[in-house]
């Protein structure tokens, strides 16, 4: 006898499938570094990296960009944005959690209305 809440096998059986076909953080040695790890890694360099050069390391779209370092300002992270001798600007991190190594202390770039470039200020 069975009602309209017991499982059939088949469901069961199909449950079971999806769960084994998820992936886990860090399953295999061999998995590649997630998008997230991509953009930190980028922006921990001394030199920083221009919206550009995420956008095309993660192909994502530039409003993702934005929201993600967003949500890193918002996780505690320092970033700061920096004005390159090319006119374009570059964001760095320059503290925050996890940040095992901080960058070298470069001098902040003012713009021509005198603005210093920080993230705070936007």
């Amino acid at each position: 006898m069975t009602t309209e809440n017991d499982p059939t096998p088949a469901t069961i059986a199909s449950t079971r499938v999806r769960r084994a076909k998820l992936p886990t953080a860090g399953s295999t040695a061999n998995s590649a570094p997630s998008k997230s790890d991509t953009v930190i890694k980028l922006l921990l360099r001394t030199k920083g990296a221009t919206p550009l050069e995420l956008i095309a390391a993660t192909d994502w779209q530039a409003h993702s960009v934005r929201a993600f370092l967003s949500g890193l300002r918002k996780n505690g992270r320092s970033i700061v944005r920096e004005a390159r001798k090319n006119g374009e600007f570059a964001y760095r991190i320059t503290g925050g959690p996890a940040v095992t190594k901080a960058p070298e202390s470069e001098p902040i770039a003012e713009s021509s209305d005198g603005a210093t470039g920080t993230m705070a200020d936007a």
